[in-house]
């Protein structure tokens, strides 16, 4: 396995989620020229209606491509119906048709393709050699990377026009399917029936620890996506543009530093970065709540992505861990699942407590949920690995 392939399988994790984070900065704009009020209900909708066509179709992908045996096909399937989607969104303004309810459900079928190749990109890296933590590390470096320039990208791309960043993405999917198209497939042999692919996380279920953390971290990341975006207007008079640097100052050390702190989860273990990422994660959080001013939200923010990118790479890595290396597919599926989830009660909990009391419920709801997860799941992380300090996968 050389090492471009990590590299060209992260690329393609970081252009997907790139696209995904491109729309948040002027997510009000957009809602407003598809039809629709521009709204913190409005952008809900528009963000979440992603997110459940996510939840609902990340293991189908998983599972069709554990029974297959390959990933390749179904990532180029995945990229090329999103950039299509992405195109009937701008077909939609341009030539008037539809309604914002029109533009839901294109938002849905792009997100149904989009999640698969995202998901099975992931899974891609968990098929290579080199350590779980090293190649989980990876992707989170490009998952986090991808937000943190997709938000503030997206900010500019806004000045330009609405939809620029509408066509920015459908320009980018086009090229992931190109690119994943020269990466060897290194999928295990398939052959099992898609019944029994799906059902890998009723016979682990020890699954559930990693998916759990992987849901509140999701969780903060859709709060910051869609409430730190109207708190940061609101709060501090900012422009679509500066809100997207701020938003940087979480995905910036959230991206950089996965790699070395995946790398340094395979020579330390799980459990150590795993609980003292999340704890510390939600306290920063609601550290950002109570800031007085922008300059010590972004210190905050600085925090907050530090810690999340302790926890995020160990988090993936434990499902490689766990996982067969037939079952890769469906498991990273399922995280995906709970990710998603997270992300969409990020954004539908988040904005429900914005709107129906103050931002600072909102904070505290993200920062506790984040805490109170750390503290209860610990004991059965705990019995899960059973060897606190053991080390994974060897060194490249």
């Amino acid at each position: 396995m050389s090492r471009s392939e990590r590299v060209r399988l992260a690329a393609v994790v970081f252009a997907v989620l790139f696209t995904q984070l491109l729309v948040y900065p002027g997510v009000d704009r957009l809602v407003d020229v598809l039809g629709g009020e521009p709204t913190v209900d409005a952008g809900t909708a528009f963000l979440g209606v992603q997110l459940l066509a996510f939840v609902l179709f990340s293991a189908v992908w998983g599972a069709l491509s554990d029974r297959a045996g390959r990933r390749t096909p179904f990532i180029v399937l995945g990229a090329a119906g999103g950039a299509a989607a992405y195109l009937v969104l701008v077909g939609i303004v341009v030539a008037g048709i539809g309604d914002f309810r029109t533009a839901l459900v294109v938002r849905f079928v792009e997100g149904a393709f989009t999640i698969g190749a995202f998901s099975l990109s992931i899974t891609m890296l968990m098929d290579l050699d080199g350590g779980h933590g090293r190649n989980m590390g990876a992707a989170g470096i490009a998952i986090g990377a991808g937000a943190a320039l997709g938000a503030p990208v997206g900010g500019q791309l806004y000045e330009l026009g609405t939809l620029a960043p509408i066509v920015a993405s459908a320009v980018l999917l086009v090229g992931v399917a190109a690119v994943v198209a020269t990466i060897p497939d290194r999928a295990p042999d398939g052959g099992r029936s898609l019944r029994d692919a799906v059902d890998c996380v009723r016979r682990r279920p020890t699954l559930f620890v990693p998916f759990a953390f992987g849901f509140a971290d999701r969780f903060a990341a859709g709060f910051f996506g869609l409430i730190g975006t109207f708190y940061f207007r609101d709060a501090f008079d900012l422009s679509p543009s500066e809100i997207g640097l701020l938003l940087a100052c979480f995905f910036a050390p959230f991206a950089l530093l996965q790699y070395p702190l995946g790398t340094l989860s395979d020579r330390i273990g799980r459990v150590v970065p795993i609980v003292v990422g999340s704890a510390g994660f939600g306290l920063a959080i609601l550290g950002v709540g109570l800031a007085p001013t922008a300059a010590l939200a972004a210190v905050g923010m600085v925090a907050v992505g530090v810690l999340g990118a302790l926890v995020a790479p160990a988090t993936m890595a434990l499902v490689t861990d766990i996982a067969a290396p037939d079952e890769r597919g469906a498991a990273m599926g399922g995280f995906n699942i709970f990710g998603s989830l997270g992300f969409l009660g990020g954004i539908i909990v988040g904005g429900a407590l914005a709107t129906r009391f103050d931002y600072f419920a909102a904070f505290l709801v993200a920062g506790g949920l984040e805490i109170v997860i750390a503290v209860l799941a610990l004991p059965v992380l705990v019995r899960t690995v059973s060897d606190p300090t053991a080390t994974f996968g060897s060194p490249e």
